[in-house]
């Protein structure tokens, strides 16, 4: 599929631009020319699909759908991890997502399933994880991130952390039958999806590109194999640095999948390179203020704890089976 555009990226740089094959410079741009065009292609072609998908199952409908189950908390684990994965979600959504949740009665722990699996298992992350890598590891990738999800959520809610949410959520009061679907035509379906598609990539084209360029960066000067020894499967603390370093980050998985291809090819192990995206897009800082404003200190803590866990038990089983 992509033949042609690594015979483009080949006559821009090496016949256009007359850069030596040679030359690291010559490989990196190469790189970068060939990755750009593939992913922001793949990109557009995932995200179209997926906010069509996604258009069925709206925030409303989604509070709607687990606050009917609230009195089968387990089910309504699984249908909260499930509906991260299709429904709508950014940092900035955090917030009101939680509070109308916890309005309409959905349970602690049924809620936080649904925060952990909806930036965890990124959709968009998985389409290109299948592009970039194959079958197997997007499905290791969906998997593990589910169960993360449907854990950390069943824990934090035997815990019975309630009291230790901002008192002023549970004074609003909102009943989740009277919330209004909304149910566009076929035509608006498609029409909203391009316009999303269109707006969200220029939202993130600026981290994907930076992640390119790192990516081309190490492609060029960095030698296959070469960060095996600091960062490969034989490292036992990998994970652990994978995870500290990706947390204080600001991207999204778009953005960090190209990095998480040249990690791999530079000698870090599969699953300390993807709790590396785990961490970025789960536990980013800029979420982690915005849930400060509903949560209090004890229960953040007792969050970042309880995913951190997760997400570097994870990376180790990658690193096992891959």
């Amino acid at each position: 599929m992509f033949t042609w555009v690594q015979k483009f990226a080949d006559w821009f740089v090496y016949d256009l631009l007359k850069i030596s094959k040679a030359s690291k410079f010559g490989d990196a741009l190469n790189f970068f020319v060939f990755d750009t065009i593939k992913i922001f292609i793949l990109l557009l072609m995932i995200i179209y699909a997926i906010t069509f998908i996604r258009s069925f199952f709206p925030p409303e409908k989604t509070r709607k759908i687990l606050a009917e189950k609230k009195g089968s908390t387990f089910i309504g684990h699984i249908l909260a991890a499930l509906l991260g994965i299709v429904t709508p979600f950014c940092s900035c959504s955090a917030v009101p997502l939680f509070i109308g949740f916890v309005e309409a009665g959905v349970p602690l722990g049924v809620t936080f399933s649904y925060l952990i699996a909806a930036p965890m298992v990124n959709e968009v992350a998985l389409g290109l994880l299948y592009g970039l890598f194959g079958l197997r590891v997007a499905l290791i990738y969906i998997i593990s991130g589910e169960i993360i999800a449907i854990v950390s959520g069943i824990i934090i809610g035997k815990l019975g952390l309630e009291k230790y949410v901002e008192d002023y959520v549970y004074e609003i009061k909102v009943n989740a039958d009277d919330v209004e679907i909304p149910n566009p035509t076929l035509n608006e379906r498609l029409r909203d999806s391009w316009e999303f598609t269109k707006d969200l990539i220029k939202k993130i084209y600026l981290y994907v590109l930076i992640g390119i360029a790192i990516g081309g960066f190490m492609h060029g000067w960095i030698p296959t194999g070469a960060l095996a020894k600091y960062a490969g499967k034989d490292n036992p603390f990998a994970v652990f640095v994978g995870v500290a370093f990706g947390i204080p980050l600001y991207s999204n998985a778009a953005g960090v999948i190209p990095l998480v291809s040249e990690l791999t090819r530079a000698g870090v192990a599969m699953g300390t390179a993807l709790s590396f995206m785990m961490a970025v897009t789960a536990l980013s800082v800029p979420e982690m203020i915005l849930l400060r404003r509903v949560l209090k200190p004890k229960l953040l803590a007792i969050f970042i704890a309880i995913v951190g866990i997760g997400i570097v038990f994870t990376g180790y089983l990658f690193n096992m089976i891959l």
